[in-house]
């Protein structure tokens, strides 16, 4: 075999795997919202979250971008686990359809249709307008240009003539289940290795309609891909949260339970298959172009078999990655852990990348406003060692906040570096505004409580009138918290900036009463210069958070507060 047909092969795959890339992250960018609004509404029951799943995937040729899509879901609390459940296996069914454009290009040569389709990709990306339709199409060419290169490499190898090949595989007992094993074995190793099942798909229908791979073999490693294929969402899923890593697992169950009840039954299921596609496995003039057929027919029958058994079983399903998948032992721990981005797989479509970064500002922005809450809950505190511990987990969430806007800051710069539409990186540059802004909100919140122990350390203590007013400041200031995380949860177009400018006029309306009468209350001796200086740093910085909170609704709203 020549050293040139082994680049072929190689770049034929590369540029497979490619193309089906670009196809995928172009659609995101056409139909993102779209996609993430049918996941979020289709799945009222398993039988429509198995459609949508199926949708989604045969739309997209991503099994992989469904599952992100879905577990990012499941993290948002929009989808239950058991939803999340039924759409991956719908996914599952959708990834078959891949199988079946690559017989498509088995079949025919596609080589020549695809070059005008490269020229009117290109003229669509010079539009700006309709440049994702462009990226689409490129993606499609570059995949039926590979399907088509990689057949024709498998022809110009001539591999039924080459006795080394034959004889490699003759070694080998087609009707041993050792060898089904031995194969099974490497079709899991080489898809993770390779980090695609198409790819794997391709080169076992290379071989197969070769002649020289027996069909039960073929099939074996189209058993190990469908393992193989869920082995890295896994691996990627280790350091995320809970809820992502069970769904990543049920992944892992759904393809290993239907690989063994199908070992159990596999050379009768198999000839079932090829009796349906007219193909005799056993016969020794098999025609060899149909075998790319029997194998997509196979993938097809795998999973619909397996999703059909299966599919009455979530419940099941969801009790056994439960207790396999324990939530963290520490409540504290998991407080303090990002939730909803880490791990590499999320990064494999930016586009929706975003969502996830979006959902973990909502948790950042709950965090702080939970800090506020303790620093309110500090100022009543009178006992000492209650006073210490509280300071302390203040103290601790400051630090926390800090470490938080740095990673979600990364991640966001991580997903930028992506191709990524003028909408999702203007959105990307409001969420790195929003963290910085609430970061500061929780320095404002540290900078009360830190003067809230300056008076304890003092041994000072503010009046009751005192008391009453920045208990006061204190419930204006919580309502725009609150306001705040309405604005980021929410969907623009239904919410109301007003409500938040309204509260921020409120605050310093509030403070410029409060700083005038303090100066009153001083000069009249009705208590200390000092306290009354810590007194005025608490609503002062109440006003600034204030300020805080209404860059970050300005951040999200995309608009700005105009000036009485």
């Amino acid at each position: 075999m020549s050293i040139w047909i082994v680049f072929k092969i190689i770049g034929s795959l590369a540029l497979l795997i490619y193309g089906m890339k670009a196809m995928s992250e172009a659609l995101q960018k056409m139909a993102g919202s779209q996609l993430r609004h049918i996941l979020g509404t289709m799945t009222k029951n398993r039988f429509t979250g198995l459609l949508t799943g199926m949708f989604v995937t045969a739309s997209v040729q991503s099994s992989t971008a469904t599952t992100v899509m879905t577990v990012s879901f499941v993290n948002a609390g929009l989808l239950t686990l058991a939803q999340a459940i039924s759409v991956i296996m719908g996914a599952n069914i959708g990834t078959t359809f891949t199988a079946w454009i690559m017989t498509l290009g088995f079949s025919f040569n596609m080589a020549n249709v695809v070059f005008p389709v490269f020229f009117i990709a290109l003229l669509l990306i010079y539009r700006k307008k309709h440049r994702y339709v462009g990226d689409f199409l490129f993606g499609v060419a570059f995949m039926f240009f590979a399907i088509s290169t990689l057949g024709a490499t498998g022809k110009e190898m001539d591999l039924s003539h080459n006795q080394s090949v034959i004889d490699f595989f003759s070694s080998f007992d087609k009707d041993s289940y050792l060898t089904v094993f031995a194969f099974l074995g490497i079709g899991t190793i080489l898809t993770f290795c390779m980090q695609s099942s198409a790819a794997l798909m391709a080169i076992t229908m290379v071989l197969c309609t070769s002649g020289v791979l027996p069909i039960y073999m073929g099939i074996a490693l189209v058993l190990g891909e469908n393992i193989g294929t869920t082995i890295t969402s896994n691996i990627a899923a280790m350091g995320a949260n809970t809820q992502a890593r069970r769904a990543a697992f049920a992944h892992l169950s759904f393809n290993v339970f239907g690989v063994i009840w199908v070992l159990c039954v596999f050379y009768p299921f198999i000839d079932m298959v090829c009796g349906f596609v007219g193909v005799d496995p056993n016969s020794n003039h098999v025609n060899a172009s149909r075998l790319s057929v029997v194998l997509a027919a196979f993938h097809t029958a795998f999973n619909v078999c397996n999703t059909s058994i299966l599919i009455w079983l979530i419940p099941q399903m969801q009790n056994f990655v439960c207790n396999v998948i324990k939530p963290n032992a520490s409540k504290d721990e998991d407080d303090f852990r990002l939730r909803y981005i880490g791990g590499s797989t999320i990064m494999d479509t930016p586009e929706l990348s975003v969502l996830e970064a979006q959902k973990e500002i909502q948790s950042f922005a709950e965090r702080i406003q939970r800090m506020f809450l303790m620093v309110r809950e500090l100022l009543g505190v009178k006992n000492d060692n209650e006073f210490n511990k509280l300071f302390t987990r203040i103290e601790k969430y400051e630090g926390i906040s800090d470490n938080m806007e740095i990673e979600i800051a990364k991640y966001l710069d991580k997903v930028s570096d992506s191709h990524l539409s003028d909408d999702t990186k203007a959105k990307i540059r409001a969420m790195l505004r929003e963290i910085s802004e609430i970061e500061s909100i929780g320095d404002s919140c540290y900078n009360i409580a830190r003067t809230l122990n300056r008076k304890v350390v003092g041994k000072e203590d503010f009046t009751e009138k005192q008391y009453e007013h920045l208990h006061q400041m204190f419930e204006l200031t919580d309502d725009s918290l609150t306001q705040m995380n309405v604005m980021l949860s929410g969907r623009k177009y239904d919410l109301d900036v007003n409500r938040s400018f309204n509260i921020e006029n409120e605050i310093n309306n509030y403070r410029t009463q409060l700083k005038s009468q303090n100066i009153n209350d001083v000069n009249n001796h009705e208590y200390t210069y000092a306290i009354g200086t810590m007194y005025m740093d608490i609503v002062s910085e109440c006003e600034k958070l204030g300020d805080y909170v209404i860059n970050v609704v300005e951040a999200r709203m995309g608009t700005k507060q105009r000036e009485a």
